[in-house]
Formats: C-alpha cells, sequence, structure tokens
C-alpha cells in the first residue's frame, strides 16, 4: 500500500514539475514588460543598487531581443533581470 502511494506521487510529480516550470518564464510583451520594470524600479533595502543595475541590464537586453523578433531571448532576459530581483 505504502509502495503505491510513493509510485503515485512520483509520478504525479513527473507531470507537474515541468508544466509549473514552463510557468515560470514571463512572456514577452508590452504588458509584462512594463510590469517587470516597474518592479525594478520599485526595489528598495540593502543591496537594492547593484541588483537594480542588473536587472535593468537585462530588460534592456530583453528589450532589444523583444524589437528584433527574438522572442526566447527576451523571454530568458526577462527571467533573469526577475531572479537578479528576487522575483522568482
Amino acid at each position: 500500500m505504502i509502495k503505491l502511494a510513493i509510485a503515485t506521487a512520483l509520478l504525479m510529480s513527473a507531470f507537474t514539475l515541468p508544466t509549473h516550470a514552463a510557468n515560470t518564464m514571463m512572456k514577452c510583451d508590452d504588458a509584462s514588460m512594463m510590469k517587470a520594470q516597474s518592479d525594478v524600479d520599485a526595489m528598495t533595502g540593502p543591496m537594492a543598487k547593484e541588483k537594480k543595475a542588473t536587472a535593468s541590464k537585462e530588460m534592456m537586453m530583453a528589450k532589444e531581443s523583444m524589437k528584433a523578433k527574438k522572442m526566447d531571448d527576451c523571454k530568458m532576459h526577462m527571467d533573469k533581470a526577475m531572479k537578479s530581483i528576487g522575483k522568482m
């Protein structure tokens, strides 16, 4: 009985983890870009200056990628920006 429960839990997690990972990627559109930029601009606290600089660089690269229609690169840079400020 316990083996069945463990097997079921493992099987369920195998199907939910990839879905969760896919959902953590930000969309590369104007609304998401504005939200991410406002999150970066609102940073305060210790180490905010350093993290804000890193996130701002990533956001600039995301905007350039979006203009060049490189959506995968745009999403990657937005994710990096959000991770650098601790939002993901």
